[in-house]
């Protein structure tokens, strides 16, 4: 199998980003109904605010809260696609995998440093200027590449 271009590789990451948008605003609508709830029954302090609303939007620390959060769940989304079967869904749709360049395989420390190395996503640029070996920054620094599979070897009946 070869290593996937920066096309295909794009086309993915619009597609996870879709996804990832989608997974950020379902979890920070939990967290804001259940910050309402609780500054609407007296469990937290609405600090003179008339409106829970009006506190959240003023307050730094739910703010911090509420991005917290999303930011945990959607890097969790990744972790969790990628260790599962090393595919998220949008490298699912384009045919796309992760595998290790090394004897070992790739643990939950490495996939945080491919997440981590991603630089939400401009890590990817570097498959442009590496004609070679197509890989990118996050690749490089976890050990690992991104293949693109065949029809035979995506096949959707192992989810």
């Amino acid at each position: 199998m070869e290593r996937a271009s920066f096309f295909r590789r794009l086309l993915a990451m619009v597609y996870d980003t879709l996804v990832a948008v989608a997974v950020g605003m379902c979890v920070a609508m939990v967290m804001i109904v259940t910050l309402v709830v609780m500054l609407k029954n007296g469990v937290l302090d609405l600090q003179g605010f008339a409106e829970p609303a009006d506190l959240i939007q003023a307050s730094f620390g739910y703010k911090l809260l509420i991005q917290s959060w999303v930011g945990l769940w959607i890097a969790g989304f990744f972790l969790w696609f990628w260790k599962r079967g090393g595919q998220t869904l949008g490298m699912r749709a384009w045919r796309l995998r992760i595998f290790s360049t090394v004897d070992e395989p790739v643990t939950w420390p490495r996939l945080l440093i491919r997440l981590v190395g991603s630089l939400c996503g401009l890590g990817t640029l570097l498959v442009l200027f590496d004609f070679k070996h197509k890989q990118s920054l996050q690749d490089r620094l976890a050990k690992t590449e991104v293949l693109k599979l065949t029809k035979e070897a995506n096949d959707h009946k192992s989810w």
